[in-house]
């Protein structure tokens, strides 16, 4: 069953501010995500509900999983000194 990945309007404005290299390499992990909304190594965000985050070298991508709907809900892209500020 394939998942329909959105992605937010935040994490669509770090993503633009990644350098080339990396852009590319998260965008791959997140089209992955339609077929594996949780792949090895993703990890459940404690304090939060249905909240999943995916290691990308230095940066994280923070997503929700909606079973029902076969959603993936990309809420941030960004490095890992920042992305659980705020």
């Amino acid at each position: 069953m394939k998942y329909h990945v959105v992605i937010s309007r935040t994490a669509r404005k770090h993503l633009g501010g990644l350098p080339e290299r990396v852009r590319t390499r998260v965008l791959s992990e997140m089209d992955a995500l339609q077929d594996d909304p949780r792949p090895h190594g993703c990890v459940k965000l404690t304090g939060f509900t249905d909240e999943y985050r995916i290691r990308i070298g230095d940066y994280r991508v923070r997503y929700r999983i909606d079973d029902v709907a076969t959603q993936v809900a990309v809420i941030d892209v960004r490095h890992r000194k920042d992305i659980y500020r705020d």
